[in-house]
């Protein structure tokens, strides 16, 4: 096949929904950069000024200006690749051009390298493999599952797997009743947002049903880019018409025609994988027009990010669909009423998009009923660090943390203690001593002062140094930063320096001086941050603070030396 033109690419592309971003791909994957050139044609296809262009461009850490770039390596260096491995591996393919990345999603399976469209894993520079991506953990509680019951069944991705075990019926069923129906089964199940908002999904899909303006939108949040969180990346690997029938309900039962699934860039497998599947579901009448012999229509396209954490956050994925810098939108407005191009959309991520089906086919009662106690249904942890058994575990919410951590995922390896956890991937800060014995549910686990939010779960035996792990998640915000509000951009970064071992690095050299001072930064980014990652930062120091002050009075002492 011939390499395609400038003139091609953008004859390809110009004319599409949310053109920019694959516009920029197309360029990028052809050329392995984004030369002046091609910012140029881009810039004059969209009649976008070339300034703003190259600020968004630059904006997106994958998005490389000169070569070789996308065939250098990148490495993982998240906090759990950080410690299992990552920094070593890093400097061992420096030779090849190598630099540091992110999280990138495959914290169950460290370290992933990430060269243009493949990832390969491993500890050593010479053992990369390319391997796919890790199925659930086997049910160890032997409890009912929703979104992983049938995940585990071979050729699950494909249209014929997914049909055997109820795929496509929900959808066949809701076509033949009204929209309405839907949307009550949502709201009798307690369906809340799964990517760590918590909203109630009924009254959102309301919303949007409710307003006359249109067109209206459904977007999927596929943009998982919280350390320790992956759970989204096995539903579109293994189950993805499942995340597709799921939005195809969602289309129906708000009168929207089109839907976006925004997906990380790190994963270039899951986007083949979308891709193969939206083309089955189109030749089987599931997607497309006149769905299921009906005037129903829905198409959904696939929109690949860049690589920006910020962008998993519903204001700046909008921005980012529409072309636009993806810093994160005032709020009021909602997306309900003013979301992709200022018209109702739905914002759902994965997770929640997935459980969809299987409630509409058995009913809210159903759902509800798999949640423990009073807590409706279910929750997908993503479990790793020094755990026996890593990888993603299917809860009913309202489960004990120490039943999942000892009873199903055999706890510390070689016999070690687990000191502490990471919550809502590292935005909920840590858990440690007592307050171990939440439960997984958000009035549980915000009593300890965190969040299940998206339920990213990373665990630190006794050998770890927590303010240095502290550290590693504190770079981590600071980098992702988007930079739009002065809280959280400076906040982060006094915090990292806060932080840092070395002697004489920034900050008070006195216990109380510097307590203070992060107090008082952590107090004003939580206060007046323009969106969650300035408020969720300040949760490291504090939990830092709470459970290991003698380990926080030597590091400051010893920063004085």
């Amino acid at each position: 096949m011939s390499t395609p033109t400038n003139a091609e690419l953008v004859a390809r592309w110009k004319a599409e929904p949310a053109p920019l971003l694959p516009l920029l791909h197309a360029f990028h994957d052809r050329d392995g950069h984004l030369s002046d050139e091609a910012l140029r044609e881009v810039s004059a296809a969209l009649r976008m000024p070339l300034a703003d262009l190259f600020g968004t461009v630059s904006f997106y850490h994958h998005f490389a200006r000169f070569p070789p770039g996308a065939s250098a390596p990148r490495v993982c260096t998240g906090p759990v690749c950080r410690l299992l491995g990552g920094e070593e591996l890093l400097d061992a393919m420096r030779k090849h051009g190598a630099t540091p990345m992110a999280c990138a999603g495959r914290c169950d399976e460290p370290v992933p390298v990430l060269t243009a469209h493949d990832v390969h894993v491993g500890l050593a520079a010479d053992a990369l493999e390319r391997r796919p991506s890790p199925l659930p953990v086997p049910n160890p509680g032997g409890l009912p599952e929703c979104v992983f019951e049938s995940i585990r069944e071979p050729g699950r991705a494909t249209l014929d797997g997914y049909r055997r075990s109820g795929g496509y019926e929900a959808l066949s069923a809701a076509l033949g009743g009204s929209p309405d129906a839907v949307i009550d089964a949502l709201k009798d199940s307690g369906l809340a947002g799964r990517g760590g908002a918590g909203f109630p999904t009924g009254v959102k899909w309301r919303a949007v049903a409710d307003e006359t303006r249109g067109p209206k939108t459904i977007v999927c949040n596929a943009d998982e880019g919280e350390p320790g969180c992956f759970k989204d990346r096995v539903l579109m690997d293994h189950d993805p018409h499942a995340v597709l029938e799921g939005m195809a309900l969602a289309g129906f039962a708000t009168g929207a025609a089109t839907g976006f699934i925004y997906l990380r860039y790190e994963y270039p497998e899951t986007h083949a994988i979308l891709e193969r599947a939206i083309a089955e579901a189109e030749a089987a009448g599931m997607l497309g027009d006149a769905i299921g012999g009906t005037t129903f229509a829905f198409r959904i396209h696939v929109r690949r990010g860049a690589g920006a954490y910020i962008c998993g956050e519903e204001g700046s994925l909008l921005n980012s669909l529409e072309g636009k810098h993806p810093f994160p939108r005032e709020r009021p407005p909602f997306p309900v009423s003013h979301g992709y191009d200022d018209l109702p959309t739905v914002v759902n991520n994965v997770e929640t998009l997935a459980s969809v089906p299987p409630i509409v086919r058995r009913g809210g009662d159903w759902y509800r009923g798999l949640g423990l106690g009073d807590h409706a249904g279910t929750k997908l942890i993503s479990l790793s660090g020094d755990i026996e058994r890593p990888g993603n575990y299917e809860v009913p919410i309202g489960l004990p943390l120490r039943t999942l951590l000892h009873d199903w995922a055999g706890g510390a390896p070689g016999g070690r203690l687990i000191q502490a956890v990471t919550m809502a991937g590292i935005s909920g800060g840590f858990l440690a001593g007592d307050d171990l014995e939440v439960t997984l549910d958000e009035p549980s686990v915000r009593a300890a002062h965190s969040m299940l939010g998206a339920g990213g779960i990373m665990v630190f035996d006794d050998t770890r140094d927590m303010v240095a792990v502290a550290h590693s998640c504190m770079e981590f915000f600071a980098h992702e930063s988007c930079g739009k509000c002065f809280p959280c951009r400076i906040g982060t970064q006094r915090l990292t320096e806060r932080l840092a071992t070395a002697a004489g690095a920034a900050g008070p050299a006195q216990l109380g001086d510097w307590r203070a001072e992060v107090e008082d930064i952590g107090a004003v980014m939580k206060a007046t941050s323009a969106c969650g990652l300035g408020m969720a930062a300040p949760l490291v120091t504090e939990s830092l603070l709470r459970y290991w002050p003698e380990r926080v009075a030597a590091h400051v002492a010893s920063r004085a030396t």
